[in-house]
């Protein structure tokens, strides 16, 4: 078996003593590697290395990647979340194949979760994503309105968030966006925060994050 890649093991210790700086316990902090649009000779070695949390970007995408690997998904050895915005259209498939759905933001995505949680009995874990930055170009929802969602998610829809994500502005300081996000999800009795990429993971953790999705520090700059 080939050795660990060092990329990887640099993020997970990185990881590690990021979470210990902050006082908080070991194993707080889940590495969600982003393997979207990484080649599979990046991906195989981090996943044989024992990682097992993935995040992807497309469905169509994460299916063809991830074909085969029914029964890992199956077993637990293998967990998909969905970080990229999410159509409609492609709720069924979504609900069907992530463990976890980091990008609900809108009335009309939750109404076509729901009716796919009923029909397939399977509940995926779900994040809703606030844009921070209010930043027209990118999702989420406004945090103006983010307490109003989350209401309507849980008492309209039967929908049940954890969490919360975000992706702050690349060009501000992340940690004011973190700490907001944090306020929000405390406030909304959320327990679960997805923050922080490959430049900011240890400023996320932190401020508490419990997840972050980190790519190119793992895998190296995408082609």
């Amino acid at each position: 078996m080939s050795a660990a890649p060092e990329a990887y093991l640099d993020v997970v210790a990185r990881i590690a003593r990021a979470t210990q700086a902050a006082g908080r316990a070991p194993g707080d902090v889940t590495l969600v590697a982003v393997s979207k649009q990484q080649p599979w000779d990046a991906i195989a070695p981090v996943l044989a290395a024992g990682q097992k949390v993935f995040g992807e970007n497309r469905v169509q995408e994460a299916l063809a990647r991830w074909e085969g690997k029914a029964a890992l998904l199956a077993s637990g050895g293998l967990i998909l979340h969905l970080i990229g915005p999410l159509q409609s259209n492609k709720a069924r498939e979504a609900v069907a194949h992530f463990a976890v759905i980091e990008t609900l933001d809108r009335e009309k995505l939750a109404r076509a979760l729901a009716d796919e949680v009923q029909k397939q009995g399977r509940r995926p874990r779900l994040y809703v994503q606030v844009n921070t930055g209010e930043e027209p170009q990118k999702a989420g929802i406004l945090p103006a309105d983010a307490d109003a969602f989350i209401a309507a998610a849980r008492a309209t829809y039967g929908l049940e968030p954890e969490g919360l994500m975000c992706i702050p502005p690349a060009d501000e300081p992340a940690g004011p966006h973190f700490a907001l996000l944090a306020k929000i999800a405390a406030r909304n009795g959320l327990k679960k925060l997805s923050m922080g990429m490959s430049g900011d993971f240890e400023t996320a953790i932190r401020f508490g994050a419990t997840s972050v999705r980190v790519g190119s520090a793992v895998f190296g700059a995408r082609g």
